[in-house]
């Protein structure tokens, strides 16, 4: 069976937008001074390790037009891998390499997930994120955690969503401030 590992840059105070500043916004590319070499390698070592690149139809449409122009051993892993994409609105054919999950796309995860093979990796895409989790097929949370505090911009932890008890697996600091923290989640509860 799969794991899918869902990966985050959040700042202390929950925020998720556009850590890469690849969306436009006013705050973007908050993330980028504490990405170093050494967050670089771990990302390429776990990327290394996936079968799947999963992610929503926001983070796909910002990666499918970033990426693609990237050279590098990070960058010709990401865009060689297959993709998932999990989206209401979008309509195949994709370009990067990418499959819609159609109909109901956790459904559809859960499929896949009890697949042999590598493991799927899924970057940002809060919303899906939060899905997943409900559904209990989130196996492993890392949350990069980046010290800066933006107090503006999308939440990771957003008030209405179910409680979620987590269990610490391992704790990193990439010594740029950043630290990782790896979770199992237990159990979800519904508000």
């Amino acid at each position: 069976m799969r794991k899918i590992i869902a990966s985050t840059l959040v700042t202390l105070d929950g925020v998720v937008e556009d850590p890469g500043g690849m969306a436009g916004s006013e705050h973007g590319g908050w993330a980028n001074r504490y990405f170093g070499e050494v967050g670089a390698m771990r990302s390429l070592e776990r990327l290394n390790s996936c079968d799947y690149f999963l992610c929503g139809r926001r983070t796909y449409e910002m990666f499918s037009k970033a990426w693609p122009n990237s050279s590098g051993p990070y960058a010709d892993r990401l865009n060689d891998m297959p993709k998932l994409v999990a989206s209401t609105t979008l309509a195949e054919p994709l370009t990067w390499n990418a499959t819609l999950l159609k109909g109901d796309a956790v459904r559809e995860l859960a499929k896949i997930r009890a697949e042999d093979g590598g493991d799927i990796m899924m970057y940002g895409s809060a919303t899906l994120m939060w899905s997943l989790l409900e559904h209990g097929l989130v196996d492993e949370l890392n949350l990069w955690i980046c010290p800066i505090v933006l107090a503006t911009g999308q939440q990771l932890f957003a008030r209405g969503r179910p409680r979620v008890e987590l269990e610490l697996t391992e704790q990193t600091d990439l010594h740029t401030g950043v630290v990782i923290a790896s979770y199992r989640p237990l159990q979800t509860a519904t508000t």
